[in-house]
C-alpha cells in the first residue's frame, strides 16, 4: 500500500486553514461586538443629550479634562467644554462645576488650567470644585458619586465622547443628561485629535461596561466631600 508524500502536506495545509478560518471568524465576531456594543451606546444616549437651551436644571456640570498643552493654555476640546459648562452656569442650568481631569504628574495639571479658564470667563471660585484624579471618564463619574456626594449632573464633552460618559455615570446611579460641547472647529493637531478620540471610543466604551460589570474601584477615592450640604435638595 503506497502512501502519497502529499498526504502530510494535505493535512497540514487543511489544518492551517481551519485555523485561519477559526481566527477570522473570531476577530469578526469581536469587532462586530464591539461596534454593536458602541452602536448601542450612541443609541441608548441620544435621549439624555440636550443643548444649552433645552437642558433642564441640575446642581452640577461635571466637565471632563483633556489634554493641556505645555504652555498650560487648554487644548481646543477642552476649551470648548470648560467654556460650554461656564454657559450653562450663567444660564442658571447648574450651582457648581465640577472640574474632573488629570494631576498624576507635578508638572501637569487638568483641573487647575480648567479653573482658571473658568475664572477668566466669569465663573466665581465658590461655584468651582477641582477633582484631581479624574485619570478616565469612570474615575470621574465614580468619585463624583462616592467623594463629591453628586446624585444628579449634567455631563460636558464632546459629543463623541458624551454617550460613553452617560453610560457609565448613570451605570454608576449618577443621574446624567448631557450637552455637547463641540462649538470649535479645530484644525491641525487639534482635529487629528478628535479623529483619534472617535476611534479610541470603541476600546474605550467596551472597558467602561467591564468596569461596571466588575464593579471596577477607581484609582484613588478618599474622605467624602460633599459639594452641597445635605439639606440642599437637589434641582430637576
Amino acid at each position: 500500500m503506497r502512501i502519497s508524500i502529499l498526504a502530510p502536506l494535505r493535512f497540514i495545509w487543511r489544518k492551517k486553514r481551519l485555523i485561519a478560518l477559526t481566527l477570522t471568524g473570531l476577530a469578526t465576531l469581536g469587532v462586530l461586538s464591539v461596534g454593536g456594543l458602541r452602536f448601542y451606546s450612541a443609541v441608548r444616549a441620544q435621549p439624555e443629550i440636550y443643548t444649552l437651551e433645552t437642558v433642564p436644571e441640575r446642581p452640577v456640570a461635571i466637565i471632563f479634562g483633556a489634554s493641556v498643552l505645555p504652555s498650560g493654555r487648554l487644548s481646543a476640546m477642552l476649551a470648548d467644554r470648560v467654556r460650554m459648562g461656564v454657559e450653562l452656569y450663567h444660564a442658571g442650568k447648574v450651582r457648581a462645576l465640577l472640574l474632573t481631569g488629570d494631576n498624576s504628574q507635578e508638572t501637569y495639571n487638568e483641573p487647575e488650567a480648567m479653573r482658571r479658564y473658568a475664572l477668566e470667563l466669569g465663573v466665581p471660585d465658590s461655584a468651582i470644585v477641582l477633582d484631581y484624579a479624574g485619570f478616565r471618564t469612570y474615575d470621574s463619574c465614580y468619585r463624583a458619586r462616592d467623594i463629591f456626594q453628586v446624585e444628579q449632573a449634567i455631563l460636558v464633552t464632546q459629543a463623541y465622547h458624551l454617550d460613553r460618559a452617560l453610560l457609565t455615570c448613570n451605570g454608576l446611579g449618577v443621574e446624567s443628561i448631557g450637552v455637547a460641547a463641540d462649538a470649535m472647529r479645530p484644525t491641525g493637531y487639534a482635529q487629528r485629535s478628535l479623529v483619534t478620540g472617535q476611534i479610541r471610543e470603541l476600546a474605550a466604551t467596551v472597558a467602561s461596561v467591564v468596569d461596571l460589570l466588575i464593579h471596577r474601584q477607581p484609582t484613588f477615592l478618599g474622605e467624602p466631600l460633599p459639594i452641597f450640604a445635605r439639606s440642599e435638595a437637589p434641582l430637576g
